[in-house]
């Protein structure tokens, strides 16, 4: 990957593509995103793998969501209170529990992505992006 992308003013969303509870929030943000802000990315595929490795992580240890935004990379809460952000009112009302501490912020999140299999289930293959969605996805 030459350039990492999400520098274009798109920010780009790693999430793990056979999560059942991921791709629901993939949909979410998909149908809420009405300035097309947000690209995604699985974290198997190889534009994910690019990014993820581009930062230093390997993809058998990633279990949370990754968002790429202006050449940074922020995961967990961090992550999702950004891309709750990005999606404007009344998302964008999550954003100050961004005062909170990390740790306290991401108690929940890591006990949510911990359980994502056994609650919600998980996919045999990847996401495959509908023909309307493929422009929002990396490869």
């Amino acid at each position: 990957m030459k350039d990492l992308p999400g520098k274009d003013g798109h920010a780009v969303v790693i999430f793990d593509g056979v999560c059942n509870l991921c791709n629901k929030s993939v949909d979410f943000i998909i149908r809420r995103d009405r300035k097309n802000k947000f690209q995604f990315a699985a974290n198997q595929g190889l534009a994910g793998k690019e990014i993820l490795a581009h930062f230093g992580i390997e993809i058998k240890e990633v279990s949370t969501i990754f968002l790429l935004e202006n050449g940074y990379l922020y995961d967990r809460s961090a992550a999702a209170l950004r891309i709750a952000r990005g999606l404007g009112f009344p998302w964008s009302l999550l954003w100050p529990l961004s005062i909170l501490p990390p740790f306290l912020r991401n108690a929940g999140y890591k006990l949510i992505a911990r359980n994502r299999y056994r609650i919600w289930g998980k996919k045999d293959t990847c996401r495959i992006p509908t023909k309307e969605e493929r422009e929002k996805f990396l490869v």
